[in-house]
C-alpha cells in the first residue's frame, strides 16, 4: 500500500501541469505540495519504505525534481502571499521527504536533521525563482519606459508637425477670406495649399496612430526624421502660406552633423516658425541661420516683430503658451547643448540653440 502511495504526487502533477492554464501555476504548485505532505503521511501510517524499494525511491526523486521546478516557476510567475505559501508547502514536502525510508530516519535527531537539510535544499531554487521574477520585472520595466519615451516622442511629433501645419493652414485660410472678394485667382490658389497642408497634417496624424496601435514592444520602425536637408522646403511653405519672407543661412556642407542634432535643429526651428505665425503675424522678415561653429552647430531663428506694430504678448510675455520650446529645451540639454529665446530691442523675437557636434 506504502508503495502505490509513491504515484499519487506523479498523478497530481500531470493533471495539475494539463490545468495550469486554469488555474495557475501558483496554485498547481501548493497543491502538488499538499499532496506531497499528505502522500509522507500515508507512508508513515502504512509503514515506510525500505531499501530493498527501488522504484519507490526512484519515482519520489522524479517527484522532489518536479516540485522544486514548481517552486521556480512559480516564484517567477507570481509575487505575493499565495506564491509565498506555495513555495514554503513545497519546502516542507520536499523537508519531509526522506522520512519515507525507514532506513534513513532512525529516530527523532534524524528526522530533524533531515529536514533542515531538506529545507535548506530548497533555499537556491527560491532564490533562482526570485532572480528570475526580477529579472522579468526589470525586463518589462524597461518595456514600459521604451513605450512612455516613444508616447512621448509622438506627442512632440504632433506638437512639432501637425501644430505647424494646422497653424499654417489656418493664417492661409484667414487670407483667404480676404482675398476671396477681391482676388479670386489667389484665393484659390491659398486653398491649394490649404489643402495640401491638411494632407501632411494627416499623413503625421495616420503615422503616429499606427504607432500607437502597434502591439509590438518597441514599435514598428519609425521613418527617417527631417533634418537640414528639409530647412529649405520647410521655409517655402512658411513663405507661401502667407507668412514672412524667410531668409536661409545654412552650411553648404552637411556631412559630420549626427542625425539627431539635426533632427533637433529642424524641430527648432519648425517651432519658431510656428510661433512666428501665432504670436507675430505682423513680421515681415525671419532670418532662419544654421552654422557649424567648430565642433558645435549653432541655430539661429528671429523675426523682426512687424515693426512698431508688433501685436499681442509673444510666448512667455503674459500669456500661456505651449510647452514646444520648453519640451525642445529639454531634448537640446540631453544631446549637450543650450536653447534660449527671448525678446528682442527691434521688438522681434530670437530663438538660439548650440548643440555638439559630438557625443556628450
Amino acid at each position: 500500500m506504502s508503495q502505490i502511495l509513491a504515484l499519487a504526487v506523479p498523478v497530481v502533477l500531470l493533471i495539475g501541469w494539463a490545468a495550469r492554464g486554469r488555474y495557475g501555476v501558483v496554485t498547481v504548485t501548493g497543491a502538488a505540495g499538499a499532496v506531497s505532505v499528505a502522500t509522507t503521511a500515508g507512508v508513515w501510517a502504512a509503514g515506510r519504505w525500505v531499501e530493498a524499494d527501488r522504484w519507490p525511491g526512484l519515482v519520489g526523486l522524479l517527484e522532489l525534481a518536479s516540485l522544486l521546478l514548481l517552486v521556480v516557476l512559480a516564484l517567477r510567475a507570481e509575487d505575493g502571499r499565495r506564491s509565498a505559501v506555495a513555495a514554503w508547502t513545497v519546502g516542507g514536502a520536499v523537508a519531509l521527504w526522506p522520512s519515507r525510508f525507514d532506513v534513513i530516519v532512525g529516530g527523532p535527531l534524524d528526522a530533524l536533521t533531515l529536514f533542515g537539510f531538506g529545507s535548506a535544499f530548497t533555499l537556491p531554487v527560491v532564490l533562482a525563482g526570485l532572480y528570475l521574477r526580477g529579472l522579468d520585472e526589470t525586463r518589462r520595466r524597461s518595456v514600459a519606459a521604451a513605450r512612455r519615451v516613444q508616447r512621448l516622442e509622438l506627442a512632440h511629433d504632433l506638437h512639432d508637425f501637425v501644430a505647424h501645419d494646422v497653424s499654417g493652414m489656418v493664417a492661409q485660410a484667414q487670407a483667404g477670406i480676404v482675398l476671396a472678394a477681391s482676388d479670386p485667382a489667389r484665393a484659390a490658389a491659398l486653398f491649394e495649399r490649404i489643402e495640401k497642408a491638411g494632407l501632411q497634417a494627416l499623413a503625421s496624424l495616420d503615422r503616429t496612430v499606427h504607432l500607437l496601435r502597434s502591439e509590438e514592444p518597441d514599435g514598428p520602425e519609425r521613418g527617417p526624421q527631417p533634418g537640414l536637408a528639409e530647412l529649405t522646403e520647410l521655409t517655402d511653405r512658411f513663405a507661401e502660406s502667407g507668412g514672412a519672407t524667410v531668409r536661409l543661412d545654412t552650411p553648404a556642407e552637411q556631412v559630420g552633423v549626427p542625425r539627431e542634432v539635426a533632427a533637433t535643429a529642424y524641430r527648432i526651428v519648425v517651432e519658431a516658425l510656428t510661433n512666428v505665425r501665432r504670436h507675430a503675424p505682423a513680421a515681415r522678415v525671419v532670418d532662419v541661420k544654421v552654422r557649424r561653429e567648430g565642433r558645435r552647430l549653432e541655430v539661429m531663428v528671429q523675426d523682426d516683430g512687424g515693426g512698431p506694430q508688433t501685436s499681442g504678448p509673444r510666448l512667455g510675455e503674459g500669456r500661456r503658451g505651449g510647452s514646444g520650446l520648453a519640451g525642445l529645451a529639454a531634448r537640446v540639454e540631453a544631446l549637450g547643448g543650450t536653447l534660449s529665446s527671448g525678446r528682442e530691442k527691434t521688438g522681434g523675437w530670437r530663438v538660439t540653440a548650440t548643440m555638439p557636434l559630438e557625443g556628450r
